[in-house]
């Protein structure tokens, strides 16, 4: 990406901070609007901005899409261009137990939709926005840019001033804080953190396998943790790559990581009841920590978190980026109202909409996932059966699955 002219001393109405995919979805949301092309906006990233060629691999993070974050995208003017590159519509989703016999499965032609979802990856998601953004005359990139300390505002009239590492100041009437779940600006603003280690690592990277996954979505829960299989679109419409995304209680997780490439293959086949065949080829693996956190208040005056900044949850259902573009879409909407109202981008008020709307269903969504963790993961008999018996129950409910399948695509 090109960059922006240095400078010493800016202003900006709104501050984002941190250019992932939440960050740039919301400076996207507002600047590309009818109502915020007269704001001026400058985004925050510690990193280079700069595009990986993936000419020749994959991403190995990627995201599974619902119905309802396409349509954001699209309303923002970017899926367009995230289609013409890579994505993956996936038309299936198949669920079943290592230890038992609970199986179910979800077919987009059950709701008369063209697909599921989709799986793509971050780096093309990131891309089209700074991209998008780069275009955008309202908007600068200001990186690299850290942020060292936060003077945030004392009443709505107030600006936050950021001050950065090298020395920059720059004021803003609204920070919005997507700069992940270590959140330097969460920390700066004194926000409390509910957190605990879920005591599982996930292996994540890409692999060829040996039978096409025919645009379907796999997971198995294994005694130590699921194991997700999400189809990935290669080179000529190639059907036989995966990303996968293995939840591992942490000594395993480690023991897998230390096998070689053919030894981690055949225990990932083995694990996956080589429902692809062999897997024939791993790129490189990564080993995440995976932690649940959750920001006890999303905002301060003049500061709102969203995003990883303000929660993150078990990817064993791969709805964490879903909630941080929703909390973009609705922080994108308060704002709105706010400037409608003659009030400041960062008005307490709206700031306390926004969490009052994004924080209970983000703590639904944790909860439910939380559940779903425990329950699977327990080997207790009577829990065994339960889930055996109740995955075959639900599966032949054809209205709850239904009803289930496009709550999952943010249909209702």
């Amino acid at each position: 990406m090109a960059e922006k002219e240095r400078v010493t001393e800016k202003s900006f109405d709104i501050v984002v901070v941190g250019a992932g995919m939440v960050g740039a979805s919301l400076a996207v949301l507002i600047a590309g609007s009818s109502w915020g092309q007269s704001l001026r906006i400058g985004v925050l990233e510690a990193r280079p901005f700069a595009m990986p060629d993936l000419s020749s691999s994959f991403d190995p993070r990627v995201v599974a899409l619902t119905e309802s974050s396409r349509q954001l995208f699209d309303q923002m003017g970017v899926w367009s261009s995230i289609a013409a590159q890579r994505v993956c519509a996936y038309h299936r989703m198949e669920i079943w137990e290592a230890d038992g016999t609970g199986h179910i499965e979800f077919d987009c032609a059950d709701v008369r939709q063209p697909n599921l979802g989709h799986i793509v990856e971050n780096a093309l998601i990131v891309g089209a926005l700074l991209q998008r953004l780069e275009d955008m005359p309202n908007v600068e990139l200001l990186c690299p840019a850290v942020v060292e300390d936060l003077n945030i505002a004392g009443s709505d009239s107030d600006m936050a001033v950021l001050t950065l590492t090298d020395g920059r100041s720059i004021s803003a009437g609204l920070v919005a804080a997507a700069d992940g779940a270590n959140s330097g600006i969460r920390r700066l603003c004194g926000l409390k953190l509910r957190q605990w280690d879920y005591g599982h690592h996930a292996i994540v990277t890409t692999v060829a396998t040996e039978k096409s996954h025919g645009h379907t979505a796999r997971q198995r829960f294994l005694p130590a943790g699921p194991l997700a299989f999400l189809p990935l679109l290669g080179d000529g419409g190639d059907t036989r790559h995966c990303s996968i995304v293995w939840s591992q209680q942490t000594p395993v997780a480690e023991s897998l990581m230390a096998l070689d490439d053919t030894g981690f293959c055949q225990a990932l086949g083995q694990a996956a009841d080589h429902c692809l065949g062999e897997v024939v080829a791993a790129d490189r693996r990564y080993c995440i920590p995976l932690w649940q956190r959750h920001a006890v208040d999303y905002t301060v005056p003049g500061v709102a978190l969203l995003g990883d900044a303000a929660h993150s949850i078990h990817p064993l259902a791969g709805q964490g980026v879903n909630l941080g573009l929703q909390d973009a879409a609705v922080l994108a909407e308060e704002v709105q109202r706010a400037l409608q109202r003659g009030l400041p981008p960062g008005d307490r008020l709206a700031l306390a909409r926004y969490q009052r709307r994004r924080k209970p269903q983000n703590l639904a969504m944790m909860a439910a996932m939380e559940g779903f963790k425990r329950l699977f993961e327990s080997d207790k008999l009577p829990l065994r059966l339960l889930r055996n018996d109740g995955m075959a129950l639900f599966n032949g409910a054809g209205p709850l699955k239904k009803q289930l399948i496009r709550q999952a695509m943010g249909l209702t």
